[in-house]
């Protein structure tokens, strides 16, 4: 057990690549026995790998997953809120508190400001909020693309497009475009 996660090395990391509307085109997901751990924009198995190596598993495909299922779902609209587990080995410390809080206070259809999610996980510094939004190892599941700034949309790691079709998916923001 290494000493930033109270979770032992997974024994592997099942991947899956999944067809993805909009912008993204496709995201790629790596779960764990714990459950969720990786969410990455587009098809990138070599994030998945480096992903591993830093979990001290073995890549397996597969994309028989609950969390397959619950991704596709809510992107096809037919779903408000994740029950999957999550893995949290990919985030430690900070990054972890403020993503628990996220995931636990910012339902489907809802934002919050950088600075508002800042007082919510205890810190002072909005900017610390955006480095780790950035660095976020389960976005989309753990719902990044709900924080904004407090003068518009703020940045976004799978890009400002993915992030207003992802606000439109949730009725935040009105459906200006079609995506296809």
């Amino acid at each position: 057990m290494s000493a930033h996660t109270d979770v032992p090395p997974a024994a592997h990391l099942a991947v899956s690549v999944l067809p993805a509307p909009g912008p993204m085109g496709a995201l790629t997901l790596g779960v764990t026995a714990a459950g969720l751990a990786l969410v990455v924009f587009g098809d990138d198995r070599a994030a998945a790998a480096r992903a591993a190596d830093r979990l001290g598993a073995r890549v397996v495909d597969s994309a028989d997953t609950e969390a397959h299922t619950q991704v596709a779902e809510y992107l096809a609209g037919a779903r408000r809120a994740f029950t999957t587990p999550l893995d949290w080995s990919l985030a430690s410390g900070l990054q972890r508190r403020v993503l628990g809080s996220l995931f636990a206070t910012v339902p489907f259809g809802a934002t919050v400001t950088y600075g508002q999610l800042a007082t919510r996980s205890g810190l002072g510094n909005p900017r610390g909020v955006g480095s780790v939004m950035g660095s976020n190892p389960i976005p989309v599941v753990v719902p990044c693309h709900r924080v904004l700034g407090a003068d518009g949309l703020g940045g976004f790691g799978g890009g400002r497009a993915t992030k207003e079709w992802l606000l439109a998916l949730e009725g935040v923001l009105p459906s200006a475009l079609e995506f296809t």
